[in-house]
């Protein structure tokens, strides 16, 4: 095993409050002989302190410039942002969101710097799942019914809708769009305030699991552009929750059907961040969330969990740790050859394309595992 030095820069992006490692597991790391270079201020949107940090056996660095500099491995949590794309190069390993499909862009920098990218939400177990997104989707499907229990408040542009409804006064119509993760916290979030919900799915066998957990005022509905319509004609509030690991959304709600919707309902696209599946999203934030099409209020925030960034921070970083260890004390190499679902992970490298989902998005060519150069530095 080689040492190795792993950088946590402050995340930049806008509202953005997590830290991609917290003290207890930088301090395993330098037990294991690596070394931890941790930006001034990085956990302080997340309630911890630089001197934890010093106190788990971290180096503190004034700025962003040298954390990049002097890090093999850079761990984050959202994908590197524009002013970020000339940290990128070839012997350097980011390991974080990407969610490539929806960006162009990041993946053109990510292509021409040679940089290895190594992403946490196409990482898969043996069941199939894809154990470093669900901490956030769990947050995220909790939260959007939150989120749009609030804007459906007529002072934030929605109808006046009090999800649970009163006595002799009708629950308000919860719509999820997507039966995995994001979409089952979302529903039984909304089943617990009393809503009446309805959830969809295209997997029988997930929407049998569904039918027989959930609580009784949540319908399970076989997903079809016909009968996804009359729902969202008739709801108060749609949750978008598909995902298609590393590929873009599918579009389910397409703009001509919002004019059929209630006056001030409300869509959550919480897919938002792999390009949305509702045709009108675009991505919001925590300051300015919301914007208005077709009279149907939209709530896009493309990182909603950063907004309760210390569950997120801990929910996170329990989940990725035991990957982060094994990347530095094996290298790229031995991380990716030796599991092929922790393969899945590795999205470009080298100026190439490694995972089938961004190869797919941009009509780009896809390399197999034993395309991976057996280079020097951390990727060995």
């Amino acid at each position: 095993m080689s040492a190795r030095t792993i950088g946590v820069p402050r995340e930049i992006k806008q509202q953005e409050q997590r830290v991609s490692v917290v003290p207890s597991g930088a301090f395993l790391l330098v037990k294991s002989g690596h070394s931890v270079l941790v930006e001034k201020g990085a956990g302080l949107g997340s309630g911890i302190a630089d001197e934890e940090y010093i106190a788990a056996g971290c180096e503190i660095v004034e700025g962003a410039d040298e954390v990049w500099a002097r890090a093999e491995i850079i761990v984050k949590v959202k994908e590197p942002l524009e002013s970020e794309y000339g940290y990128l190069r070839p012997d350097l390993i980011v390991f974080t969101y990407f969610h490539f499909a929806a960006s162009r862009g990041l993946t053109d920098a990510c292509l021409e710097s040679g940089v290895a990218a190594v992403a946490y939400e196409t990482i898969e177990d043996s069941k199939g799942a894809l154990p470093l997104l669900t901490p956030m989707s769990e947050v995220a499907g909790r939260m959007s019914v939150l989120a749009g229990a609030i804007v459906l408040q007529r002072q934030n542009g929605g109808r006046g809708v009090l999800l649970p409804g009163v006595p002799g006064v009708e629950p308000g119509r919860v719509v999820v769009l997507g039966g995995g993760v994001v979409g089952a916290n979302a529903a039984r979030m909304a089943a617990g305030l009393g809503a009446r919900v309805k959830i969809f799915d295209i997997d029988l066998d997930r929407l049998r699991y569904l039918d027989d957990t959930m609580p009784a005022n949540v319908n399970t509905c076989y997903s079809t552009p016909y009968s996804i319509r009359e729902a969202v004609q008739q709801s108060d509030l749609v949750i978008g929750a598909v995902l298609v690991a590393g590929d873009r959304a599918p579009v389910l709600v397409p703009k001509d059907w919002l004019s059929e919707m209630p006056e001030g309902s409300v869509i959550v696209d919480v897919a938002v961040d792999q390009g949305g599946c509702v045709e009108t999203c675009k991505p919001t934030t925590h300051a300015d969330p919301t914007y208005v099409v077709d009279g149907v209020v939209h709530y896009c925030v493309a990182n909603m969990p950063g907004a309760v960034s210390r569950t997120s921070t801990f929910a996170l970083t329990n989940a990725t740790f035991p990957f982060l260890m094994e990347l530095a004390n094996d290298g790229l190499g031995s991380f990716v050859r030796r599991n092929p679902l922790q393969a899945q992970g590795l999205n470009i490298f080298s100026g190439k394309v490694f995972h089938r989902g961004v190869s797919k998005a941009f009509e780009l060519p896809l390399h197999p595992i034993d395309d991976l150069p057996a280079i020097g530095g951390p990727v060995r």
